[in-house]
């Protein structure tokens, strides 16, 4: 004990406060990367879903079953918000890239929380709207006369299933993204 009185603390370099600037600097990068994980997903799912096709021979071999995601707007739908969003993503990345350089930017971060949440409720309607007719597929529904038809196209309904997967990890960073945006700005 000191003469004064109190305990003698010594401070080390772990006990040091991290600096905002360097926290901020470390959440800028992590929302690059995160959008870049998004774009990727957003990217694959639209191109699962839109080269997923098969054709099936019937009794003859001039008629013939096919299965595109064309015939089901539902799935056009889908293709085509994770397309938007995709662009959208890869557009703010020179964005995230200046958040990185300079972390004070609070009103680019602003848009940025915006734009995010608009996408990710795009992307969140394209992807349940896309689940149902997945579900359908699968499924079926007897009441509307509506039949499974994954039975007998197992390649198509895979691929549609598994271009989901994207779709919702998408949707998961965004939500990351605008939840890591919002506190960036609530330190300033």
């Amino acid at each position: 004990m000191k003469a004064g009185g109190g305990p003698v603390v010594k401070v080390t370099e772990a006990s040091k406060p991290i600096p905002k600037i360097k926290s901020s600097r470390v959440l800028a990068v992590l929302d690059f990367t995160l959008r870049v994980v998004a774009v990727i997903g957003t990217l694959a799912s639209a191109i699962a879903m839109g080269t997923s096709r098969e054709t099936l021979p019937f009794a003859t071999r001039f008629v013939r079953f096919r299965a595109r995601y064309k015939d089901l707007p539902t799935l056009t739908f889908f293709v085509m918000t994770n397309s938007i969003v995709c662009v959208y993503l890869v557009l703010s990345l020179p964005v995230s890239i200046v958040h990185i350089i300079w972390t004070a930017a609070v009103n680019s971060r602003i848009i940025l929380i915006i734009s995010d949440t608009v996408m990710m409720g795009l992307v969140t309607a394209g992807a349940s709207a896309a689940t149902a007719i997945v579900y359908l597929a699968h499924y079926g529904n007897p009441g509307t006369n509506w039949f499974a038809f994954c039975q007998q196209f197992n390649s198509f309904c895979g691929r549609i299933s598994g271009s989901l997967i994207g779709s919702f990890i998408a949707i998961t960073v965004l939500l990351l993204l605008i939840i890591m945006s919002s506190v960036a700005i609530s330190r300033r």
